[in-house]
């Protein structure tokens, strides 16, 4: 019988996508499924903003409708963006560990900072000039 360790180190060629698990040694499974559930956890707030910016249209709120229309295209474009942007994330993450490098910065994070606050000062400005 091969050492419990045997199936950790192997490479397998039939995994996808291959230019991820085709490279280094299996890393610890809970860390790779704690990848998974950031990936996962990323998809749902995408689905948050796409909720939020498609209410800010449909309500027809009593705003400035140029800032409200701003803010609710920015809040697609970001829930459009930030599932690709984990995706990577989540690629350049689980190679990283199994080629036992640091882990890579995360740019998805800093995406919604961005987006959120300039979200929130284009509704602002849409209350104060209606």
């Amino acid at each position: 019988m091969p050492p419990a360790d045997s199936a950790r180190t192997a490479v397998r060629a039939d995994r996808f996508p291959r230019w991820v698990y085709g490279h280094g040694t299996e890393p610890d499974a809970r860390f790779s499924l704690a990848n998974e559930r950031t990936i996962l956890a990323w998809v749902r707030t995408s689905l948050g903003l796409i909720a939020g910016g498609t209410a800010l249209e449909t309500l027809d709120l009593p705003m400035e409708p140029h800032l409200r229309l701003a803010s609710a295209v920015l809040l697609l474009l970001a829930g459009a963006a930030v599932p690709v942007l984990a995706a990577l994330e989540w690629a350049r993450t689980e190679r990283a560990m199994r080629e036992s490098r640091p882990l890579p910065g995360a740019l998805t994070g800093l995406l919604l900072v961005c987006t959120v606050t300039t979200v929130g000062v284009l509704l602002l400005l849409a209350l104060l000039l209606r």
